[in-house]
């Protein structure tokens, strides 16, 4: 079976905060979330709390099209995104997470000037977690 290039985006908020107040000040259900004590399923403890939201699984080899879906429930709470970075200690990612095969077409990584503007005004980071994939490992 032909493997092909995927990739998938999200929003995360890391730090110390609490998840639940986000959630109600953005009036956004999180996809996942913890509290900093919360248990990880290996038994250890997070030491940090999470809230990601606005996963894109679908792939489009214009990864923008991809971000842009992601960001777009959130470019109209900046101000709350900016409140809540300025009140907490967190940080905030544009996660990116492409998975690329051997000989496939790369995906292009272009992000427009929208997400590059949401990214300046909230102060996000765009992280891409890339792993290339080897057909002959599958």
């Amino acid at each position: 079976m032909k493997k092909l290039n995927n990739c998938y985006t999200y929003f995360l908020i890391k730090g110390d905060f609490d998840p639940d107040k986000v959630t109600e000040l953005l009036s956004l259900q999180p996809e996942n979330s913890w509290h900093v004590g919360d248990l990880r399923k290996s038994g250890s403890v997070y030491d940090f709390a999470s809230w990601s939201y606005g996963r894109c699984d679908e792939y489009c080899v214009e990864v923008n099209t991809q971000m842009e879906k992601t960001i777009s429930a959130l470019n109209d709470k900046i101000d709350l995104l900016n409140k809540i970075r300025c009140e907490n200690d967190v940080s905030f990612y544009l996660e990116v997470v492409p998975e690329l095969y051997v000989g496939e077409t790369a995906p292009s990584l272009n992000p427009s000037l929208a997400v590059i503007d949401f990214c300046h005004f909230t102060r996000t980071e765009i992280d891409i977690d890339m792993y290339l994939m080897d057909r002959e490992e599958l």
